[in-house]
């Protein structure tokens, strides 16, 4: 490994050979997460209040079962140990959003070499909200870490897509093959993609362009629970006049069709928030060491089903849910608000 981080460019900063991102599933030895406050977003005080109080409670219940790091301006500590767990470590790394899965570091690991971090060049999700800080994140975490941080070519978000850890990819063409992340030929950025998490294949579905900010991020409808197996979320009554219904549904079809072992879970129908934009995803959940926290949403039925879903997908892990309004809100939720850092043997 390097003696030192860097921020390599070009063909030759790709990823090298020979390291992988692990599952999600596979041992941590932490999570980071990032302290939200952004007036571009939160002009609302009682708002950001709110949104700062919620990834508080989830950093708090992660914590439970494994280290957490906030990152967040030193200036924002105070406010942030007013509501963080004494257990909770905070790292003067300057943030704007909360949203850790796309701007953190994503993290490689090579079977002699140790770890790295394989960096996905966030923008903004296209340029469509400021990233100053949040840009940066990344190499600062490496650089924190004394780690190698290697170029992928892209733009664009880990949220963005799932993998397996064993060679396998999911992804909706509208995060990556858009002209507001990446010019490049569908052909080049799967290469792209599949070398930045030392993948072997990589399978697209469409997704939505353009109505909302992340393209139609993946970790918000399927989501792999072990090599082959995905958990996808559909509605039981499809609007045929839904743009996210329908995109679900053909990415169901040619998850199907590509030989997958697919879980479906259902969306809830009665959710407490009945904004119009609110994001309630179940998919959206994250796995820690010996827990899977996901998101309730105030529809009982649904939320225990969701919940006895989880348990089976993940057995022998404790599912915790928790209301993440605010998240829901903001078009995301705990999975885009987590990012892991896995252990060294993972």
């Amino acid at each position: 490994m390097a003696s030192g981080p860097f921020l390599a460019t070009g063909a030759a900063a790709a990823l090298p050979q020979g390291y992988r991102v692990p599952p999600e599933e596979a041992a941590h030895e932490l999570t980071f997460m990032q302290w939200p406050v952004t007036r571009e977003v939160y002009s609302d005080r009682f708002f950001r209040r709110m949104s700062q109080r919620t990834i508080a409670e989830i950093a708090n219940a992660i914590v439970e079962f494994e280290p957490v790091i906030m990152l967040a301006h030193p200036d924002d500590h105070n406010a942030a140990r007013r509501l963080l767990s004494d257990r909770v470590t905070l790292w003067d790394i300057p943030t704007d959003d909360l949203w850790c899965r796309d701007a953190g570091p994503l993290c490689a690991v090579h079977p002699t070499q140790g770890r790295a971090i394989s960096n996905l060049n966030f923008n903004g999700w296209g340029n469509r909200q400021g990233h100053t800080r949040d840009g940066r994140i990344a190499a600062e975490v490496a650089n924190r870490l004394d780690f190698p941080i290697y170029d992928s070519g892209l733009q664009g978000e880990a949220g963005g897509v799932d993998q397996d850890g064993h060679g396998l990819l999911i992804a909706h063409a509208s995060s990556w093959i858009n002209p507001n992340r990446n010019a490049g030929s569908r052909a080049e950025i799967t290469e792209a993609l599949k070398r930045a998490f030392g993948a072997d294949r990589l399978i697209w579905a469409p997704g939505v362009v353009g109505q909302d900010i992340t393209d139609y991020h993946i970790d918000s409808l399927a989501r792999f629970t072990g090599p082959g197996r995905v958990l996808i979320q559909l509605p039981d009554d499809p609007d045929p006049y839904d743009d996210f219904h329908q995109a679900a549904l053909e990415t169901h079809d040619i998850l199907a069709a590509e030989g997958l072992d697919i879980m479906v879970i259902s969306e809830p129908t009665r959710p407490r928030n009945h904004s119009a934009d609110f994001v309630a995803s179940y998919a959206n959940y994250y796995v820690c060491n010996g827990a899977v926290l996901a998101a309730e949403f105030g529809d009982n039925d649904a939320d225990d089903a969701a919940h006895d879903d989880l348990a089976y997908a993940y057995s022998g892990r404790e599912i915790v849910m928790l209301n993440v309004d605010p998240l829901g809100e903001l078009g995301g939720g705990i999975h885009c608000a987590t990012q892991q850092l896995p252990a060294n043997s993972a």
